[in-house]
């Protein structure tokens, strides 16, 4: 019995020692191979001076976004949203305790940071309300009421996948705020939920569209009548591409997304860059008219500012025509917005910051007294309590959230939005990677999110002595300058006298 066990082991171990021979064998062959490979390529230097060992180079480089997020880069040096904000939303959404202990890690000192003046008598708890609703197109013939101090912008169904989608309607319904479209078309996955919709138009009129890529009215009218659809959004630009349409890669054009759109398969959607009927500020005001009339709910514009100037003409010709043709709604983009896809030249250096030009709208539309009639909608890189504070501070009627939302999905900023290829199923149509996101849990986040966000901002509001975030004013934050002092908001943008 001994014999017979030491002649198997003996036979195992020898085909063992075969295999790992053949194993190390094949390996140096596949090196060697990869040797002449690199060697005899002219394509890349360093692949060819350096061979197989240059390969690691690419590797590393890819790698290396992942270990500066999760290894080497501190709470606050992340671009475009760092840890810490990130996990303020992860902990939100999840339902769990997001308060920190022994101190802040921001500092406070850098140019631009807002802070707060909470009074000595803040609002007791059983003092403060809610935020009163506000009528949006008090002439259109469904005007619409909205409450919600927080929203979900603009994201298309084609740039998110359809359980993505499906989960913001239903949170949304939840949390009884709206969801805004994007220029993508409306699906029916908008719907499923129940929850108000913004219906946005693109420069393509995606879902819209007639055969040269006009605005179908019938169409048109036919998808405005759901009557979950409150609003009208005609986007100009937004701020990650200004003067550059939506891009939607081919792969992503999936036969679904193609129906909704109105546009073939398989190929890569590029809207205008802007809407070719829409060439002054008569034809804005002209089409905007023109789509109230037809929809008969508000509609207002969403625009990426950089230049101004057009919106003193745009109020002065509102003046002429009468009041009851300003759009209903101006939604200020910043230029550090976020897209699926976007050339890096205009992500990185075209358009004002919401920092700029948020007070600046609001500034122009009380000089002509159209505050009150023309709504102010905030939209780009506002996630924390502090940051939509500070929108209201001034001037803005409501806020937009876009990437907020993403990370209340899970989004883990992988920065593949346009490779279908997103590690948590938010922004790919690969059935493999959609199915770890399940709609029905995601959406009790996104309720979470919105509930946290509005507990945040009322606290702010509240340590400033106002009983809701809409009764905040300019003078309840000061804005820290270069000197390491801080100035009164409404000092560096004094509120203007009506003209």
């Amino acid at each position: 019995m001994g014999d017979w066990y030491s002649i198997f082991t003996m036979q195992s171990l020898g085909v063992i020692a075969v295999l790992f021979i053949c194993v190390v064998g094949l390996g140096a062959l596949a090196l060697i191979v990869i040797y002449f490979l690199d060697a005899s390529q002219t394509r890349d230097a360093v692949r060819h001076n350096y061979p197989v060992i240059g390969r690691f180079r690419a590797l590393f480089t890819e790698l290396g976004e992942f270990f500066r997020q999760y290894f080497f880069a501190m709470d606050r040096e992340e671009m475009p949203f760092n840890r810490a904000e990130r996990e303020w939303v992860y902990k939100s959404s999840q339902g769990v305790d997001n308060t920190i202990a022994f101190g802040s890690t921001r500092s406070l000192s850098l140019v631009g940071t807002p802070i707060f003046v909470n009074c000595p008598f803040p609002v007791l708890d059983e003092d403060t309300q809610s935020a009163p609703p506000l009528v949006i197109g008090p002439y259109a013939r469904e005007p619409y009421e909205a409450q919600s101090i927080i929203n979900i912008s603009a994201m298309s169904f084609g740039a998110l996948s359809r359980p993505a989608v499906r989960a913001l309607s239903e949170g949304a319904k939840r949390a009884n705020c709206w969801l805004n479209t994007g220029e993508g078309g409306l699906s029916p996955y908008h719907l499923e939920g129940g929850c108000d919709v913004v219906f946005q138009i693109g420069t393509a009129k995606y879902g819209a569209r007639d055969g040269e890529g006009g605005l179908d009215d019938d169409k048109f009218a036919a998808l405005v009548a759901t009557p979950q659809v409150k609003m009208v959004e005609l986007k100009l630009s937004q701020g990650a591409k200004p003067g550059k349409g939506g891009i939607l890669p081919a792969n992503k054009v999936t036969a679904e997304i193609a129906e909704v759109r109105g546009i073939p398969e398989g190929q890569a959607s590029i809207s205008p860059n802007r809407h070719p009927e829409i060439d002054s500020i008569g034809d804005l005001l002209d089409m905007i008219a023109h789509m109230r009339d037809v929809g008969g709910k508000p509609v207002g514009f969403k625009a990426v500012l950089g230049a101004y100037g057009w919106i003193e003409q745009l109020c002065e010709e509102i003046l002429n025509r009468g009041i009851e043709s300003a759009p209903d709604f101006i939604t200020v983009d910043s230029g550090d917005g976020g897209t699926g896809a976007a050339p890096m030249p205009l992500m990185d250096n075209v358009g004002l910051t919401i920092r700029e030009a948020l007070p600046m709208v609001v500034d122009i539309l009380m000089r002509h007294g159209l505050k009150e009639r023309v709504r102010v909608i905030a939209s780009g890189k506002l996630i924390t309590p502090a940051e939509i504070a500070w929108a209201y501070c001034a001037g803005a009627d409501f806020v937009n959230s876009a990437r907020g939302f993403m990370f209340a999905l899970g989004c883990i900023q992988a920065m593949k939005c346009n490779k279908n290829t997103c590690p948590t199923g938010i922004t790919t149509h690969d059935p493999r990677l959609q199915r770890g996101l399940d709609p029905a849990d995601k959406a009790v986040r996104v309720e979470n999110f919105v509930s946290k966000v509005r507990y945040g901002v009322g606290l702010i509001a509240h340590s400033c002595g106002v009983a809701h975030p809409r009764a905040l004013q300019r003078y309840h934050v000061r804005i820290m300058q270069v000197d390491g002092r801080s100035v009164p908001f409404d000092k560096l943008y004094p509120p203007p006298a009506p003209k």
